[in-house]
């Protein structure tokens, strides 16, 4: 049996963690943490081990959000924050540090699963494009080193660039590794005989 998702709900009002407390309660939603007050976040939110995080606030501090930025690399995990009063500086701050969803002014408990679920869906979206730059980023950077490696082998050797390519896989296969992790080698040991 899947454990329930656990949410940390940080606010300031009691008021207000009772509409999201209750909104959550009616959504499904069991296992809820309250953490008041915004002082040290990163470490109550780590200890929490949330799977979502709700920020209930009147107005986010250049502090709050900092501290969220530190959160979302750390434990990055769906934010959704809910505010009174915003501006533009204060909504692109917040989705710099993280926030998946950033609600002014929209504090009702029948509104609360439908945010938590386009938050889900934003912060998953999002974590698909990162992985999909960074697997970008990698291959790029393979195959650079790959290029710099054929170039080195086509003037040791005297052989072409498709030769090149060939000595690389094939040893590549030989030994059991990447072309990538082969072309590498070659770079490394042609700085070293400089």
């Amino acid at each position: 049996m899947p454990k329930p998702t656990r949410i940390v709900i940080i606010d300031q009002s009691p008021v207000r963690r009772a509409i999201l407390a209750e909104g959550l309660h009616e959504a499904g939603f069991s296992d809820v943490i309250h953490l008041e007050g915004t002082d040290r976040i990163m470490d109550r939110i780590v200890a929490a081990e949330p799977d979502i995080i709700v920020i209930d606030l009147e107005s986010p501090s250049r502090d709050v959000l900092e501290q969220m930025f530190q959160v979302s690399r750390a434990v990055p995990r769906p934010v959704a924050m809910f505010v009174d009063q915003s501006d533009t500086s204060m909504i692109n701050a917040a989705i710099d540090a993280g926030v998946s969803a950033y609600v002014v002014d929209g504090l009702r408990k029948d509104r609360v699963k439908p945010i938590l679920d386009m938050c889900i869906s934003r912060f998953n979206a999002f974590a698909r494009l990162k992985d999909e730059l960074e697997q970008a980023k990698s291959q790029l950077a393979d195959r650079k080193v790959i290029d710099r490696a054929k170039g080195i082998l086509m003037k040791a050797k005297g052989v072409t660039e498709e030769e090149a390519y060939a000595l690389l896989r094939r040893t590549a296969m030989n030994e059991k590794k990447k072309v990538a992790e082969i072309a590498q080698s070659v770079v490394t040991a042609a700085e070293l005989l400089r």
